[in-house]
């Protein structure tokens, strides 16, 4: 049984240390060993070894040694030396920016490290571990060995201060010893590609000083189910009470290069440990692709996810809140510090599975204490013109004349403070990324190469702007804006901002306690580092606006409603749920944006007014017209609470408290309060508090 080999397998890894010289297992290593395995295989052994009782899946495997990677280069006569050469004239050349000289210098080096001959007592010692996590795996010893991953991890690695993500190569779905040693040489020699160098160079590490770790861990089976990647703060705001989830079906490598675009899932911290169900947001996400090992090729390919399957999120309510336990306790494990989590669904048997994690290196690094606000002017020089929309990077704004590049062949063509505009980057781009005065790509999400660079770079970024290479061409002076919310806007010209910037540290106490206006969910976590008590006023019917756009009476009877009125709120509705009815729609989508914002504030209160719609303003909303009369002044007409009881609108306004109801009892943010608009006399008061012959709401 596997309860055996496991006991077995730990057996044996006591005379390991004894035995091997070159190959650790996870079990046996700690964070303290990253200068034998670097960051990313010595946080995969902390797990293994601290977590694994507390239910933290991690699935199994071992690392070669910083000694094993100088072993085979000392081995191979000369070969040290013709490197160190071979540097030298990179460096020059980067400093040149000689880009062609330079990238052709790293395929040397690659070239050089992969004709070297591995020693025999190195391929012994990995033969003999995979031997012994095949048996782990549960597969029999005559067969070829089990299908690993091969991750590269370099000895500065993963640091607090550098995360060098996806600098080196890392391979999935290696089967048996011949492909694994092949793997491993091709890991070594990753360690010299143009991103790899530029990398180090930038952030100040000696090329020679640094040494190639490789982990070899059992596959999890995700190009059958999903995949993903898990931040334990907000990676743009760095708000610290909430996880952050992202999932995509397949293998993670599309959402780590940023190929598709990610589903989206924020979690309330604090109330998540008090036992609650706080999934305060739900978004879906395109997903275009799915990557899946192709067996009969040996080979990765890339397929098409069905229309269908595009409109249903990639893992369960159930699934993102066990993966934000797991989160919790990986960061509380790893004293309280915010970190970058890479995570995986097995489809055969559908477990979950965290594959790595390190320490998140922007937010950690930057000054909380410093609030800096960004608005457009009022007057402009010239009309204001978007051209483009995406997901927005940072909270910055960039200037300057648009580059678009197809590829990375092309990156000689860039020249410094230009705006990259491409379809998607990956690390092979690092050479001019930090020289951009901001980035547009096509597709990707948050957690893509492109806005994982960006953030660490201090540089703009809108991601995954659809129709970006079309709306924009080279030479067009553009404003880059990640200043306005969620969404990234791309303007004509040079649109002038004025900014304000202030170290709360200085703001002297006030008698008076100050409580914000605010309505916008996406604007919350960033304005709940300012020092202040709480939420005065939070109108519900901005989320009315903007999360659902749908009139609540249309939903109540939906089947009443017209057929092309019907088509319209399915087509709103799609990438949500499943839900059992319509109306279910409209109390989900209000508790996440009322719930996101309320989550921000956590203790403190948040004052949120009821709907205060006028019936011209409800008449806008999808089937609202069906429902409204016509009134000469709406601003004094049927609106606020004398809607609520009015058996035209009740059972609108009683979505409104289900609403309610599940931010404070699901999500537990009991700190969540609430204002009644527009009350005409005490009567109408104490009338909208009660529903149906006086049963309380």
């Amino acid at each position: 049984c596997k309860h055996t080999i496991a006991a077995e397998h730990a057996h044996r890894c006591e005379m390991v240390r004894e035995k091997y010289k070159y190959v650790i297992p996870f079990r046996e290593l700690r964070i303290q060993d990253v200068p034998k395995v670097g960051g990313k295989n010595a946080s995969l052994g902390e797990m293994v070894a601290g977590l694994a009782e507390a239910g933290v899946s991690v699935p199994d495997g071992f690392a070669t040694t910083a000694d094993a990677y100088w072993h085979f280069l000392h081995a191979n006569e000369g070969l040290l030396e013709d490197m160190r050469n071979l540097l030298e004239g990179a460096e020059g050349a980067k400093l040149h920016r000689n880009v062609r000289e330079f990238e052709e210098r790293g395929k040397k080096l690659r070239q050089m490290v992969r004709a070297a001959k591995v020693p025999q007592d190195l391929v012994d010692e990995i033969k003999d571990m995979y031997a012994e996590l095949t048996k782990l795996a549960g597969m029999d010893e005559d067969s070829e060995g089990a299908y690993v991953a091969v991750r590269s991890s370099a000895t500065a690695e993963d640091l607090p201060n550098a995360s060098f993500a996806g600098q080196q190569d890392s391979f999935l779905h290696v089967h048996g010893v011949k492909e694994l040693i092949e793997r491993w040489v091709d890991c070594c020699a990753s360690l010299f590609t143009a991103r790899a160098i530029t990398y180090r160079h930038d952030m100040g590490f000696d090329h020679m000083a640094v040494a190639l770790s490789v982990g070899v861990q059992i596959m999890v089976r995700s190009d059958t189910g999903s995949s993903g990647v898990m931040f334990t703060l907000d990676p743009e705001s760095g708000f610290k009470d909430v996880v952050l989830v992202q999932g995509i079906y397949g293998l993670g490598e599309n959402i780590v290069q940023g190929r598709v675009g990610p589903d989206e899932f924020l979690v309330h911290k604090p109330t998540l440990k008090q036992g609650f169900k706080p999934l305060v947001r739900k978004q879906c996400g395109p997903k275009e692709m799915r990557m899946v090992y192709n067996a009969e090729k040996r080979t990765l390919v890339n397929l098409s996810v069905p229309d269908r399957e595009r409109r249903r999120l990639s893992v369960t309510d159930e699934e993102v809140l066990l993966l934000a336990r797991w989160g919790m306790q990986i960061e509380e494990h790893y004293g309280n510090k915010p970190m970058d989590i890479e995570w995986a669904k097995d489809g055969d048997t559908g477990n979950l599975y965290i594959v790595q994690a390190r320490p998140e290196t922007i937010h950690s690094r930057s000054d909380i204490n410093v609030y800096r606000q960004y608005t457009r002017k009022k007057e402009q020089k010239i009309p204001i013109e978007v051209l483009a929309e995406g997901i927005a990077v940072g909270n910055n704004i960039g200037y300057g004349a648009v580059r678009v590049i197809e590829s990375p062949k092309q990156i000689d063509q860039f020249q410094p403070g230009e705006i990259l505009v491409t379809s998607i980057t990956d690390p092979a781009w690092d050479p001019i990324l930090k020289d951009a005065g901001a980035i547009i790509t096509e597709r990707g999400g948050r957690t893509s190469h492109a806005a994982i660079v960006a953030r660490e770079m201090g540089i703009p970024a809108i991601v995954g702007a659809e129709g970006a290479r079309k709306s924009l061409s080279d030479g067009m002076e553009i404003t880059v804006s990640c200043c306005e919310g969620d969404r990234g806007k791309i303007y004509k010209g040079r649109v002038d901002f004025s900014v304000v910037e202030i170290d709360v540290r200085t703001l002297k106490e006030t008698k008076t306690k100050i409580m914000l206006n605010i309505a916008r969910p996406d604007k919350a976590l960033a304005a709940a580092s300012l020092p202040c008590d709480g939420v005065g006023l939070c109108r519900m019917e901005f989320v009315f606006a903007d999360h659902i756009g749908i009139h609540p009476l249309a939903l109540t009877r939906f089947g009443l409603m017209p057929k092309d009125v019907q088509l319209k709120i399915n087509k709103m509705m799609e990438g949500h749920g499943p839900y059992q009815q319509p109306q279910d729609f409209f109390v989900d989508m209000l508790a996440q944006g009322v719930g996101t914002l309320v989550a921000a504030f956590y203790p403190r209160p948040v004052i949120l007014r009821m709907s205060d719609l006028k019936t011209n303003e409800y008449a806008q909303l999808v089937g609202g017209s069906l429902f409204e009369p016509k009134e000469e002044n709406p601003m004094i007409g049927w609106r606020g609470a004398s809607r609520y009881y009015h058996k035209d609108y009740k059972e609108g306004f009683m979505l409104e408290v289900e609403a309610v109801k599940k931010i404070r009892e699901e999500f537990g943010l009991t700190n969540l309060k609430v204002m009644i608009p527009f009350c005409r006399t005490p009567e109408e008061g104490k009338k909208s508090n009660r529903h149906d012959g006086g049963g309380r709401s």
